[in-house]
Formats: structure tokens, C-alpha cells, sequence
């Protein structure tokens, strides 16, 4: 499970929720059918009309990726690619034909079954370069769907808030009544800012960041094929991927290998 995403809610939430409660307000208050229903369904509304239903249908596979947590292991990965190198230098390029069944990213499989195929370098590139763009546009689109909900859920809670005002003004014969109903009113606005604010602006900004951590991992398994394809030298194929980290991370994979 991705904890950052689970207990930044449950903080984000419940610190709202608890300092509303300490100043002496009670959680029943908060809880407003109408407004909830005007609000999130202004804002699903809104949404759906704004992407394409196939893309919609991909929300509940977006939750997935944000709440459980995919490991990127970087220093395991250079170190396959490094031993696909040793064994093409010792075996040949056809050698690493076996090594793809035991393969489960399916990017690097293609990659190396190119490799193995003897495509040409230049067409390698082109094929793989492009196949980590069309996945960054899809991924965008996924972001894009919680970044827009974020836009559309405050403006849907202010309608809410109008269209309560609306009727609280049209009731000004009862005034001992007025406070509760316009108390009720701004809930729909309280709505609105709160779950763009601490739903789904974070979400689309964490589905951002799951997009950029897959393309360096993608990015690092195009120039490990390309330079295995190109016959390069274990030691230079490990050390060309080591540009690609961080000091701290290189420090950790000196560590790890000793």
C-alpha cells in the first residue's frame, strides 16, 4: 500500500475534521445529503463532459495506482541489464533470447526480443521512445481527470451555496431559522474546497509523480538495450546507467553491492 497517500488523507481529513470538532462544532453538522449531492455530482458531472468515456472508465483503475505502491528498484535493474551485457559478450546477442521468458516488465522484454531480433539501433530507439511517450500521454490523461475534478468541485460548491442562499431568502418569514438554513448553505462550499484541496488535486499530482518515476525507469532500460545492442562493455553499460542516479543513490548501490 502506498502509505503516503492513504495517511495524508486520513491527516488531511481528520485534522479538519478535528479542529472544526474542537472549536465546538459537532461532525453530524458537517453531514449535508443535498449539498453532497449537488457537489459531487456537479463535479462527476462535469468531469464525465470534459473526457471521453473510455477515459472515465479508468477511474477506478486510478485510485489503484495511487493507494498501492509499486516498488522501482533502479540499482536491480541496472543490475540486469549489466548481467544481459556480460552474457551478449560472452554468448552472442541471441543468448538473451532465453532470458526474456523470466522477464515480467514488459517493456524491457520487448526491448531485449528487439535486440534479439536484430532490428536495427536506430528503429530500437524509435520503437521504444515512442512507446514511453504514448504511455506519458496516457498517464496524463489520468491526471488530468483528478486535476480537473479539483477545478470543477469548489465552483460546484459555490452553485450549491447560491442556490441555498436562494431559498433561505425566499423563506425570511421564519428568522429563527435563518442561521441553521444558511449554516447548511455553506456546507456545499465547504464541500467543494475541501475534497478539491485534499482529494483530488493531490491524487492527480501523485499519478504525476507515479508517470515521471515508470519513464526514468523506462528511460534507463532504453540506453541499457542500446548499449547492450551495441556490444558495449558490462562495466561501461553499468556505469553509463549510474549517470542516471542521484549521489545518494549511487552511495546505496556501492553499499548494497558490497
Amino acid at each position: 500500500m502506498d502509505l503516503s497517500s492513504i495517511l495524508g488523507l486520513i491527516m488531511g481529513f481528520g485534522m479538519l475534521i478535528g479542529g472544526f470538532m474542537l472549536e465546538g462544532g459537532h461532525f453530524t453538522s458537517l453531514l449535508e445529503p443535498t449539498a453532497a449531492m449537488i457537489v459531487f455530482g456537479g463535479t462527476i458531472g462535469a468531469t464525465m463532459t470534459s473526457f471521453a468515456m473510455e477515459d472515465i472508465k479508468q477511474v477506478p483503475q486510478l485510485f489503484k495506482i495511487t493507494f498501492i505502491e509499486k516498488k522501482y528498484e533502479v540499482n536491480e535493474l541496472i543490475g540486469i541489464l549489466t548481467g544481459f551485457a556480460e552474457k551478449a559478450r560472452r554468448e552472442g546477442l541471441l543468448s538473451l533470447e532465453r532470458e526474456t521468458t523470466a522477464i515480467d516488465d514488459e517493456f524491457l522484454k520487448q526491448g531485449i526480443q528487439l535486440v534479439v531480433d536484430g532490428t536495427d539501433p536506430a528503429l530500437v530507439r524509435d520503437i521504444l521512445e515512442t512507446q514511453i511517450d504514448f504511455t506519458d500521454q496516457r498517464h496524463k490523461i489520468g491526471a488530468d481527470i483528478f486535476e480537473a475534478a479539483g477545478g470543477y468541485s469548489p465552483t460546484m460548491g459555490i452553485i450549491g451555496t447560491v442556490m441555498g442562499l436562494v431559498h433561505v431568502l425566499s423563506n425570511l418569514s421564519d428568522p429563527e431559522s435563518l442561521g441553521p438554513s444558511i449554516a447548511v448553505a455553506f456546507i456545499a462550499t465547504l464541500y467543494g474546497v475541501c475534497f478539491a484541496n485534499v482529494a483530488w488535486l493531490p491524487i492527480g499530482h501523485k499519478l504525476k509523480l507515479k508517470s515521471k518515476q515508470e519513464r526514468f525507469m523506462r528511460e534507463i532500460a532504453l540506453e541499457g538495450i542500446l548499449s547492450i545492442q551495441a556490444g558495449d562493455n558490462p562495466s561501461i553499460v553499468r556505469e553509463k546507467l549510474r549517470a542516471f542516479l542521484s549521489g545518494k543513490m549511487r552511495q546505496e548501490a556501492s553499499v548494497s553491492k558490497e
